[in-house]
């Protein structure tokens, strides 16, 4: 009985308060074009309750391009570190963090078109394939034009394993879980910067790795076109 709660303790200890950081996968050398991004900002005049308020899924986007500013200011919000010890913004079971994050760039202001992909630590991306991919990505989304019109998509895809090998097929549950938390993050920090998004889960995954060239282990769970509302 007491070494079962010992276990407990250390379950929940680790489940609450994080545990060491997930290592990102490799990128090939040729690909490690390295893009540091502006520092986010911490302050708004957007209060959450505000945010709250006005939080639609918006579809409908201008031609207009984003800034690197608010792409950072984004991505950070999604899947940022806000604390020393590499926790981040959306809380994830057990700090095993399985989503990777990707931008699908086709209209941001001194950022060349192409996939990307979000290193949090250090705040900055990694390009992984060059091109506007915007075309390739809406077949995969079985013709959702609105992936077309944005200026970005952010892709969130999973590596499963770093949660269930902890906490079993459970762990399936706690990924889906935190890559609402992440979604939710997204569709507030768009409220905040006056960009409209939308989650898209209907996709072919196949098609999505494809487009992407993810990673062996790696799927996708969320596509977020995010532009300027018309």
């Amino acid at each position: 009985m007491v070494k079962f709660m010992l276990v407990t303790c250390v379950m929940m200890v680790l489940f609450n308060f994080g545990c060491a950081r997930e290592e990102m996968p490799p990128v090939p050398a040729a690909l490690r074009t390295e893009i540091k991004l502006p520092s986010p900002r911490h302050e708004s005049n957007v209060s959450v309750e505000e945010a709250l308020l006005k939080r639609r899924s918006i579809r409908d986007y201008s031609n207009k391009p984003l800034t690197l500013q608010e792409v950072s200011q984004l991505l950070w919000a999604g899947q940022g570190i806000t604390d020393p010890r590499g926790l981040r913004t959306a809380p994830s079971a057990g700090a095993t963090y399985p989503l990777e994050t990707y931008l699908v760039v086709g209209a941001v202001e001194g950022l060349d078109r192409g996939v990307y992909r979000y290193n949090p630590e250090g705040h900055k991306l990694i390009k992984v394939i060059d091109g506007d991919l915007r075309t390739e990505l809406v077949a995969a989304a079985l013709g959702q034009d609105w992936v077309k019109d944005a200026a970005i998509n952010i892709v969130f895809a999973a590596v499963y394993e770093r949660t269930t090998r902890r906490y079993g097929d459970r762990g399936i549950k706690y990924v889906h879980m935190e890559a609402g938390h992440a979604a939710q993050n997204v569709y507030l920090q768009a409220v905040a910067l006056k960009l409209g998004t939308v989650v898209v889960g209907a996709f072919y995954d196949e098609q999505v790795k494809k487009v992407l060239s993810l990673p062996k282990g790696e799927e996708p769970l969320y596509i977020m076109p995010v532009g300027r509302s018309k």
